[in-house]
């Protein structure tokens, strides 16, 4: 038996025309409007830091004449940040304080992301919730918080380095916490369970096993902290206690509203580098640990920040 072909059947009767629709109307073309939107935001946010950038290279004392290129408020000439000992000494701590952060900070994270990934009861999820309030709470209101515990509780603490050391951590601890913890998700329990059933003990599962898979996002959630210490200014602001624990934000907000030179560019430029530094570093830190995975670091890197 053989099937012939009907004229004027679905076999044979041409496909219509595909109908001309305006771009306007048209709901899946690419979205112009949107980008063009988005990247128009993204220069008006950057054009003054890239102004502030390019006058800490002025060759005059004007932040706002551009009187040639020159290098000299950086180093070896009068005023400038390597002969400033006050930008000197706000860098210094900027960095100790940074680096402090991130060695307490990010031990004390990845024991809390473990901690709370196997606790299994009713209250594990508002420990889970209560891990997470510095990141939604406004610095204002921790920083308040914090200068007033310090002040009236905790008076065996010092104002300045110790008290903005545990200011610092205590709201960095959440960055670690998210990034480890999402790791720690993404990897299951298969690895250590396989390990222990080859005679490994709980800890050495934990050491030799789970750490080395997190260290991608261990370090990434490291280099967030340290960004994040840097460019913190609120929190700084009410522990600081004297001059000499100055930081860079700080001495930032109190010598703009002074007569300050490129210098002060230039001082803020070296703070910019070295946020972006750590923030290049995060990101690959995240795509090392999201290399097998569906999304992009840059997706976790927008999410945790």
């Amino acid at each position: 038996m053989t099937l012939t072909k009907v004229p004027g059947s679905a076999a044979t009767r041409p496909a219509p025309a595909r109908r001309w629709v305006p771009p306007w109307r048209n709901p899946w073309r690419r979205p112009y409007v949107l980008a063009t939107i988005t990247w128009l935001y993204i220069l008006w946010s950057l054009l003054p830091v890239l102004i502030a950038v390019q006058f800490s290279f002025n060759d005059g004392r004007s932040r706002s004449t551009w009187q040639g290129f020159s290098t000299q408020w950086y180093c070896c000439a009068e005023g400038s940040v390597g002969e400033d000992p006050s930008l000197l000494l706000a860098l210094q701590n900027s960095l100790i304080l940074g680096v402090a952060t991130v060695l307490v900070a990010t031990p004390l994270g990845v024991m809390l992301a473990l901690g709370l990934t196997r606790w299994r009861s009713r209250s594990s999820k508002v420990a889970n919730g209560i891990a997470l309030v510095p990141l939604v709470t406004p610095e204002l209101v921790v920083g308040s918080a914090l200068y007033l515990v310090m002040v009236n509780l905790y008076q065996f603490v010092p104002l300045g380095r110790p008290a903005m050391l545990l200011g610092h951590v205590t709201f960095s601890v959440s960055y670690v916490l998210v990034v480890v913890r999402s790791r720690l998700l993404a990897i299951g329990g298969d690895f250590e369970e396989a390990g222990q059933d080859l005679g490994a003990s709980p800890l050495q599962a934990i050491r030799t096993i789970l750490i080395p898979l997190l260290m991608p996002s261990i370090f990434a959630s490291s280099m967030l902290v340290f960004a994040t210490s840097l460019d913190d200014f609120v929190v700084s602001q009410f522990l600081f206690g004297d001059a000499a624990n100055v930081t860079v934000p700080i001495k930032l907000y109190n010598a703009v509203r002074s007569a300050p030179t490129p210098a002060l560019n230039a001082l803020a430029t070296l703070l910019l580098v070295a946020s972006f530094l750590a923030l290049i570093l995060a990101y690959v830190g995240l795509r090392a640990a999201r290399r097998r995975g569906s999304r992009s670091a840059l997706e976790d890197l927008a999410d945790y920040g």
